[in-house]
């Protein structure tokens, strides 16, 4: 299926130029771009590429000279990578799931599924679980007793939904998601070796032998509108109340969110993300690739930490860290400058400690 360039410009409020009968049915960077494709030739440093492909039309900077690059027709848009996500956004058929229920999926008789749902193979609903109006749900999911899912959601093959989880309008999951798995939380009759260290920092620990006792998940996990989990995240119950997942996050690939973590809205979490038991994250937090946060601790809203950081302690609201232990993102960079210079500053040292050397022989 194609559009033209005008329909292309309505749908992302671009300024189109040339022809805009032209129709495309794909989107292509410049240099590998057919007759038929939108090339994205965003900036001037994409201009060579064009005139390696085959575009006839293409999405350029301001001030682009479309007709001199041999072009037919061209977009312009004032955001490009805004632009992209529009424009990604009406190519993107998404998963063939095909409509109502397929004969293999299984059940439950007390479930209710909304209208216009979309039920793939192999698929497993328990009791009372509800299901949104115009859901999609693909091969190899399970969805467990007394869930409920929003309208409009789609659930990619292999994703798992616990007992109890309560999921908003809109949710997408990727392959192999797992939100409601049963949290960390286990206890020793005694005082533990665990318990002993945070008391003493690991000061005077006598080692003794223990086994741990489950404490068992009665909370599960609740998630607001429009949330996006990457494949294999894992989003645990809490323990006695809800963990919680506002509006709008966005999480990407093997996250892990622990038992009773609230997370604000509209967040993103890059992969590999780990965040402890019991830990509060604000508003429109975003957290680089690798980080981890301590348990029991606060981040406040808007806060950003680079990739890898790692947050033992509270940060507040407003803030950039970086690094292992977490600090304010220019103070380590500025640390991390002085330790570069330290090579440097023992060489200098030590011939110091020569010259001085020297004059004391001298004397």
């Amino acid at each position: 299926m194609g559009y033209t360039i005008q329909q292309i410009a309505e749908a992302l409020s671009a300024r189109a130029e040339g022809d805009t009968s032209l129709v495309i049915e794909g989107v292509s960077e410049p240099a590998a771009a057919a007759a038929s494709d939108l090339a994205l030739a965003m900036s001037p440093k994409y201009a060579e590429g064009l005139s390696q492909g085959q575009a006839r039309a293409a999405i350029l900077w301001d001030g682009a000279d479309w007709q001199a690059m041999g072009l037919q027709a061209a977009l312009f848009v004032p955001r490009p990578r805004y632009a992209l996500s529009g424009l990604t956004r009406m190519m993107d058929p998404g998963p063939e799931i095909a409509p109502g229920i397929h004969p293999s999926a299984v059940i439950d008789p007390s479930a209710r599924i909304g209208e216009g749902a979309a039920i793939g193979p192999f698929v497993v609903i328990g009791a009372r679980v509800q299901i949104g109006a115009r859901a999609r749900i693909a091969s190899h999911c399970s969805v467990a007793e007394d869930a409920q899912i929003g309208a409009d959601a789609l659930l990619m093959a292999g994703t798992r939904i616990g007992s109890r989880v309560v999921i908003g309008h809109r949710i997408i999951t990727q392959p192999n998601a797992v939100i409601g798995a049963d949290g960390l939380s286990f206890v020793t009759p005694e005082k533990s070796t665990v318990e002993s260290v945070r008391e003493s920092m690991g000061a005077d620990v006598q080692v003794k032998e223990q086994s741990w006792v489950r404490i068992h998940s009665l909370g599960s996990v609740q998630v607001g509108d429009d949330v996006e989990i990457g494949a294999c995240t894992t989003i645990d119950k809490g323990t006695i109340r809800n963990t919680r997942i506002g509006n709008g996050c966005k999480i990407d690939n093997q996250v892990h969110l622990a038992h009773n973590v609230v997370v604000g809205n509209h967040c993103l979490f890059a992969a590999g993300v780990g965040i402890a038991g019991s830990t509060t994250i604000g508003d429109r937090v975003v957290f680089g690739g690798q980080v981890g946060v301590a348990d029991n601790i606060t981040v406040g809203s808007d806060v950003v930490a680079g990739g890898a950081t790692k947050i033992l302690s509270n940060v507040a609201s407003g803030r950039a860290m970086m690094g292992y232990p977490a600090v304010k993102m220019d103070a380590h960079v500025d640390s991390y400058k002085a330790i570069r210079r330290l090579p440097r500053l023992f060489a200098q040292v030590a011939e110091l400690q020569k010259a001085v050397s020297n004059l004391r022989q001298t004397d």
